[in-house]
């Protein structure tokens, strides 16, 4: 019975969430915009979707859907995963997996800034091959 307890405990202080850097967690999306060239375009919020991105020590993921479970033509689903580095506010993704294929395989730069429950990802996203040159603006609120 001792060492089953003991097991246990050791899987309980595993599980324990990793509080040594302040971006590990689940994070929300409630702000988001796009300039390119001189055009401004508000991408989020947008009625009936959500979208969470998700950081553990060394990988991301994000992923968007609609909140009322469409189906077909309407339905509403993206996602993404891959890598990244921090260093103080200099953050980078390597973007392995999405479902806009064009845009796996390739390394973004940005600037990350958490206040409190805030974060904010701002940056250039540029791909050649697909024509992209926008500079994104993402606000998020840690998931409680």
């Amino acid at each position: 019975m001792l060492i089953i307890a003991l097991i246990s405990c050791k899987q309980s202080d595993n599980s324990q969430r990793d509080t040594s850097s302040p971006i590990l967690g689940t994070w929300k999306l409630i702000s988001s915009k796009i300039i390119a060239d001189e055009d401004t375009t508000v991408t989020f919020p947008i009625k009936n979707q959500e979208m969470i991105k998700i950081f553990n020590k060394d990988t991301f993921a994000f992923f968007k859907q609609d909140t009322n479970a469409s189906k077909g033509d309407s339905a509403v689903f993206d996602a993404g995963a891959g890598t990244y580095k921090l260093n103080g506010e200099d953050y980078s993704e390597h973007l392995e997996y999405c479902n806009y294929r064009g845009w796996e395989n390739k390394d973004f730069n940005f600037k990350l800034r958490i206040a409190n429950d805030t974060l904010v990802q701002t940056g250039i996203e540029k791909i050649d091959s697909l024509n992209v040159n926008q500079e994104i603006i993402e606000i998020y609120v840690r998931r409680k």
